[in-house]
């Protein structure tokens, strides 16, 4: 039986593939009644304060251009707030400073460390807690090493990110945040061409890959299924002859399982794609942690592969009995409102969801912290 949510403002809302529900109904609505977040108003555009809308980091330039103009969350006042949000994007970043052809990323870090120093001379916040209430938002793929050359800001401060790859000890479950990774093509219409999948009496293909094959994982994966089975439509960039007949997205729409193999980093657009298209994600990409998994189950509408069973994918997934395919089916068009961009934000949309997991990893990870933050009750 679904679970229903009653709020004063929508009759009912469904909150389904929640880990714990009643938690996370409590948490969320402690955000909605309580949080205010500081909004740093130093930095120069367009490192800060100029949010990025389109391409594969939209994710972090629309985060900061809803917060920046919300009402609700945002306070002028930092001695109400219980967050502190550093508003850098890491795609200007990258833009602005990173000498093409150099190999070398560090003077990020070091541009990142020296903003942080400033913080900490200019208020005295940081200090405080010593970074335990600031977060930052990042999808690029270089965003966890911007914090490599400060120490305070890589050990303690939360960090939301596309590339939340434990392998490379940056990331830290329980404080840090998985960012969904969204493909933005019309900034002016983020929902454009979202949704209306087909139904699954019309996905006669049991899985679909078609990227470019840069990482390690997308070559073993064509390796084994390229042109091997007619039941596996598994590609390179999609061959023109093929999209004539059926584009990429007609072929997500065609399919049972959209395989999600990571590139260079481990997450990828291509996840809240067949989110978008309601194609159950296959996701391989080992050390990878999901978006929103402190309180998401995954497992209610995806699967997750190790990369070492890729010779075994058509296998596993034949195994899944019809009726828990249909059910993971129906839940990807569930939870499908959480991983959308809106111009005005909605209850449970992908801007709330990762403000509620930054404010829900402060509350559960400051628990056991020695810098435990103030959570009292402003008016």
């Amino acid at each position: 039986m679904a679970q229903m949510i009653p709020h004063q403002n929508q009759t009912f809302t469904h909150v389904l593939m929640f880990r714990n529900l009643s938690i996370f109904k409590r948490s969320y609505e402690l955000m909605e009644l309580i949080l205010k977040v500081y909004i740093y108003p130093d930095g120069e555009k367009p490192i800060f304060h100029q949010p990025h809308l389109n391409g594969i980091y939209a994710s972090e330039g629309w985060f900061m251009k809803l917060m920046e103009s919300n009402t609700q969350f945002v306070t002028k006042n930092p001695e109400k707030a219980h967050l502190f949000y550093m508003p850098y994007s890491v795609k200007q970043l990258q833009h602005a400073i990173f000498v093409p052809g150099s190999h070398n990323i560090k003077p990020l870090s070091i541009f990142i460390r020296d903003y942080v120093n400033m913080l900490s001379i200019k208020y005295p916040f940081w200090n405080r807690t010593h970074g335990s209430d600031h977060f930052l938002v990042a999808c690029h793929d270089w965003g966890p090493y911007t914090v490599n050359e400060h120490p305070e800001l890589r050990q303690n401060t939360i960090k939301a990110l596309c590339n939340a790859d434990l392998s490379d000890g940056i990331f830290v479950p329980g404080r840090d945040v998985s960012l969904p990774e969204t493909s933005i093509r019309n900034a002016g219409r983020p929902l454009r061409n979202i949704g209306n999948g087909n139904r699954v009496s019309q996905r006669p293909i049991l899985a679909f890959f078609a990227g470019n094959l840069h990482g390690r994982v997308r070559p073993q994966l064509l390796k084994h299924w390229r042109n091997k089975d007619d039941d596996m439509k598994i590609y390179g960039p999609l061959p023109h002859n093929v999209a004539r007949k059926m584009t990429y997205v007609q072929h997500m729409k065609s399919s049972k399982y959209c395989l999600c193999p990571m590139g260079y980093e481990v997450n990828s657009p291509r996840i809240v794609e067949a989110i978008y298209y309601e194609c159950v994600p296959v996701i391989i990409a080992d050390n990878f942690v999901l978006p929103f998994s402190e309180v998401l189950d995954w497992s209610a509408f995806s699967v997750v592969v190790p990369e070492k069973d890729i010779p075994r994918i058509k296998e596993i997934l034949l195994e899944i009995p019809m009726r828990r395919y249909l059910k993971m089916q129906s839940n990807v068009k569930m939870v499908q409102k959480h991983f959308l961009w809106s111009p005005k934000p909605r209850r449970y949309d992908v801007f709330h969801m990762i403000l509620h997991s930054i404010w829900f990893n402060l509350l559960h990870h400051n628990q056991t912290s020695t810098h435990v933050p103030s959570f009292r009750q402003h008016p």
